[in-house]
């Protein structure tokens, strides 16, 4: 073996192990290298500690509790959440929302069916169709009588049991499920405008969420049933579900707050028809209305009802003045 000039066999052992030492710098020395899986997002991988103005249990910007506690880890710190990029079921609205038409049955009505899994846990908010109202708080605008252009888009026509001039435009500001402020509006009776601010301000104190406010369209009454829908208004010149006479509704001293959190239920008719699932009240999830919850007692401070209460039927979504 020819051996290489200036070249030691000691040395060279040092040189190796100098050099092995210099390799592992910069690595994770707490056990094993870590390594991503193939087709893993790297950052879905690693653990996020929580601190600063996002609170415990959150990431970056404050969420609502629901957000906040998906993703805990099942042990070590509880301050450790694992990201997903996977989206949350029921956090947006489905590509298909409003457009899938139920058999109808001979009542009217669309068929009753199962609740769709993108709807078990509904928690999102449409977009505003109004302009945000000022300020950061809660807002509100009434016009009284409401201007001749909200009128003309709304269910009122003539034979309706309140004039025009007896109803007044309601423009306020609410909570919906992405925990950001949104503007709404309601056509009320005259007589329950300043009522029903006063409602909406204490529900915005308690950040109950909303998923949309605005007033319904005619051309809606008699559209062909979806099931989805989820709007929160007061009038609607229509009769009483399954009757002739005017509901309160027409009066415009009826609301429904949420309807497919809150169905209405009267024997096997289920209003929305795809909410069947939230008949199970003791699964409380967002944006449900419960006894003595904070809607029953905001309704209850200005002498409105709910119909939840009601013995022969609920409805759930429903609070009025008079108590029907």
């Amino acid at each position: 073996m020819v051996r290489a000039a200036g070249v030691h066999p000691p040395r060279v052992a040092a040189l190796v192990v100098l050099l092995a030492l210099l390799g592992g710098c910069g690595q994770d020395m707490s056990g094993a290298p870590s390594v991503v899986s193939p087709g893993t997002d790297p950052s879905a991988s690693q653990s996020v500690r929580h601190g600063g103005s996002g609170g415990e249990g959150q990431v970056g910007s404050p969420t609502s509790n629901a957000t906040a506690t998906e993703g805990r880890t099942g042990g070590g710190s509880p301050g450790l959440v694992t990201p997903s990029r996977r989206p949350v079921v029921g956090a947006a609205p489905p590509p298909w929302l409003g457009t899938r038409v139920l058999p109808r049955t001979a009542d009217g009505f669309g068929q009753r069916r199962p609740t769709p899994p993108e709807l078990v846990q509904r928690r999102f908010t449409l977009p505003d169709r109004l302009p945000a109202l000022p300020g950061t708080g809660f807002a509100s605008r009434v016009r009284t009588p409401a201007p001749a252009s909200v009128i003309r888009r709304s269910t009122w026509q003539r034979g309706c049991p309140v004039t025009a001039n007896e109803l007044s435009w309601v423009r306020l500001t609410f909570w919906g499920y992405d925990d950001r402020r949104h503007t709404g509006e309601l056509l009320v009776n005259r007589s329950a405008a300043k009522d029903l601010v006063a409602v909406f301000a204490r529900l915005y104190d308690t950040g109950f969420p909303i998923e949309e406010m605005r007033i319904a369209r005619r051309d809606e009454l008699e559209a062909q049933p979806s099931g989805d829908g989820n709007n929160t208004g007061a009038f609607a010149c229509r009769p009483t579900t399954s009757g002739s006479s005017y509901s309160q509704h027409a009066y415009g001293l009826a609301i429904d707050v949420n309807p497919f959190q809150n169905p209405y239920e009267k024997g096997d008719l289920v209003l929305p028809e795809l909410a069947s699932s939230y008949l199970d009240r003791s699964r409380i999830r967002p944006g449900m209305i419960t006894p003595g919850g904070p809607l029953v007692r905001a309704f209850d401070s200005v002498g409105w009802s709910w119909g939840g209460s009601w013995r022969s039927l609920k409805d759930l979504q429903h609070f009025s003045a008079n108590g029907r």
